[in-house]
């Protein structure tokens, strides 16, 4: 055999090789691509409709994905915690509501009583999974569902009793417990509409998403910080930045923190784009959305990164949209595709840990 054909035989196994690696690692964004593509072929919908929303879900859910990102590189895994930032968040809300303070008053003030309220949550949780190593994920999930009931006993059987609350847009008729669902008519699309931009049809929230973009720019700069380098190090092994001289525990206090301030900030950025809240749920399943469309966008529980995120955030909430128009063509029936669309977000999740799982085996 002559050197020529040697090197080409080579070059070719290594082209195969990274071929498989790439295909391998970006799996699941390829099998969402062609879901989505899939979807939107069988539902016939307006690519004008489709592009319109996910634009409006890339604006609002943009800050509650990228939160997960510090405690992933801080060896944390994904952060089923969000939800406090998430509870956090509503509550700023809720007192905004009250009193009614209009618009980016409103909204302002809202994230200003949240801040504190997220970052004592934060630091509730980092004490928690800090004790948890190695099981920080389900240990965040356990006190998500413990902080909800806390959440519950305090909306639903304290505010009207010993907390004061006046505003019968708010309280039940029986004089205590929140409302079902509260509409944020005060503050609706306050930072929306502060410059929204028509592209043809399509309207665009140009400050929505400028709040977004700064949350993934800073987070991009926070990795070229000392403090950056110190979560990857934390992330990557424990044992060596501890010998470097890094306080382990406070570095992961600081990513978890971090982490609930964004959950907080962002769960109002969503909420004032709704409109309402479903004062009992909203907050439930932010952490299950959020980590699903991470997941989708190719990180993994101990990698992601910010294009990540926006490509998940893309993929994850284009399959939402299509998936009930798909299954009214396909069955019959919309409530098919919501159930779809609920199946592969637990689906996704379920399937990367296990990946996950059988990885550090292999490296074991």
């Amino acid at each position: 055999m002559s050197v020529v054909e040697t090197g080409i035989r080579k070059g070719s196994g290594v082209r195969g090789l990274f071929t498989r690696d790439w295909l391998s690692h970006n799996a699941v964004p390829l099998l969402f691509f062609c879901l989505c593509a899939a979807g939107v072929a069988v539902s016939r919908i307006s690519i004008i409709f489709v592009l319109q929303e996910v634009v409006t879900r890339l604006a609002r859910n943009s800050l509650l994905v990228l939160s997960l990102i510090i405690p992933v590189a801080a060896g944390l895994g994904l952060n089923f915690g969000i939800v406090l930032g998430a509870m956090a968040g509503q509550t700023g809300l809720f007192m905004v509501t009250h009193y009614r303070m209009p618009h980016m008053l409103g909204l302002l003030t809202a994230t200003a009583i949240s801040l504190p309220l997220a970052i004592a949550l934060g630091l509730l949780a980092a004490y928690i999974l800090n004790r948890a190593r190695g099981r920080e994920m389900i240990a965040g999930m356990i006190l998500g569902y413990f902080m909800n009931g806390v959440y519950q006993l305090v909306y639903l059987f304290l505010c009207g009793t010993l907390i004061p609350i006046r505003n019968t847009d708010l309280i039940l008729p029986q004089g205590f417990g929140l409302r079902v669902t509260v509409e944020l008519k005060y503050m609706k699309y306050a930072l929306d509409n502060l410059l929204m931009l028509i592209l043809g049809p399509i309207p665009v929230p140009v400050v929505t998403l400028a709040v977004g973009a700064m949350g993934a720019l800073g987070i991009r700069a926070l990795f070229r910080t000392k403090l950056g380098q110190d979560f990857r190090a934390v992330g990557q092994s424990e044992q060596k930045a501890r010998i470097s001289g890094i306080d382990v525990d406070r570095t992961r206090t600081i990513a978890v923190v971090m982490s609930t301030v964004l959950a907080a900030v962002g769960q109002i950025v969503f909420m004032q784009n709704v409109g309402t809240v479903n004062v009992y749920s909203s907050h439930e399943q932010v952490g299950m959305f959020a980590i699903a469309a991470l997941l989708v966008g190719g990180a993994t529980v101990v990698k992601a990164t910010v294009g990540q995120a926006v490509l998940g955030i893309i993929l994850f909430h284009l399959l939402f949209i299509v998936a009930p128009h798909a299954g009214q063509r396909l069955m019959g029936h919309p409530q098919v595709g919501e159930y779809f669309r609920v199946f592969v977000a637990y689906a996704v999740i379920g399937v990367v840990l296990f990946l996950h799982a059988l990885e550090r085996a292999r490296r074991r």
